[in-house]
């Protein structure tokens, strides 16, 4: 069961934010009243030590405390209000489940999300309230697939609305032009290989993408509609993409993949920083 949390920690903001406004207009006033009305019964409870101080506040501990939710949602409030705003709005961390992105990202890579790239969008509604940036071809971007949007996929923009995106033996085609591949490497695999290399998508810098032998080519050809975005992963033979599910709507864009800033693959295993820098 996926865990919605960013409705929770929205729910979790405006519930302590409303306790903490609720105790400030119609409780705290009050036990200001009770605190005033028991340093008349004690004087002299203001000399540290005295016997009157500590029974002034053993009456105001049992007579005007603050009740503990309130003082719980005094201390979380600040806090997470700050956590909402960055994650919603600036930056949102995530962690790499599988190796569809590979070689670029790996199983165990923890990523920073630039969440106003694309545009400022509202938590958990994810409603556009501020155009900023549009996503390009050879982008990382995070999102929600079609028909399931509880679960963040990874994948690169191939192609943007408009294009014409072809696959023909594992050549990939953008607008009528196979896109340059450079290899640079294959790796044995039992009885096939992998073979890794650079992509150059249409005015990009390229990107490292792999082919394993022992599939065959998915061939297709389709036009990105208005308002969509063709998907697929690096690792070109071991991706859900949108050669399965479709294309991406505009709506279900989460925000921009831009950094590894950390890489660690078990729950035992010792955290690496080897592999942090910036997502080709």
């Amino acid at each position: 069961m996926n865990i919605d949390f960013p409705l929770i920690l929205v729910i979790v903001v405006l519930g302590s934010g409303a306790i903490w406004a609720l105790d400030s207009l119609l409780l705290a006033k009050s036990r200001r009243a009770r605190r005033a009305q028991l340093a008349d019964q004690f004087p002299g409870h203001e000399q540290p030590g005295s016997k009157a101080a500590g029974a002034f506040a053993e009456a105001c501990e049992r007579e005007a405390a603050e009740p503990a939710v309130v003082e719980y949602a005094k201390s979380f409030f600040p806090v997470l209000a700050v956590v909402l705003v960055l994650r919603s709005f600036l930056y949102e961390p995530f962690q790499i489940p599988s190796s569809s992105m590979v070689p670029t990202l790996e199983v165990g890579d923890y990523i920073l999300v630039n969440k106003f790239s694309y545009g400022l969008r509202l938590p958990v509604t994810r409603t556009k309230v501020f155009d900023i940036g549009e996503p390009e071809r050879g982008d990382v971007m995070v999102f929600f697939p079609p028909h399931q949007n509880d679960t963040y996929y990874i994948k690169r923009v191939i192609g943007k609305p408009g294009d014409r995106v072809a696959y023909r033996n594992k050549q990939l085609v953008v607008n009528g032009e196979p896109v340059p591949q450079e290899w640079l490497a294959e790796f044995p695999n039992g009885r096939y290989s992998v073979k890794m290399g650079r992509e150059s998508l249409p005015e990009t810098d390229g990107h490292l993408m792999q082919l394993d032998n022992r599939r065959g080519p998915r061939n297709f050809s389709v036009l990105v509609k208005p308002g969509h975005y063709f998907m697929m992963g690096d690792n070109r033979d071991n991706s859900s993409d949108s050669r399965v599910w479709g294309q991406v709507p505009e709506r279900d864009i989460v925000g921009k993949a831009v950094a590894i800033w950390m890489h660690w693959e078990a729950f035992l295993s010792v955290p690496s920083f080897g592999r942090a820098g910036a997502i080709d």
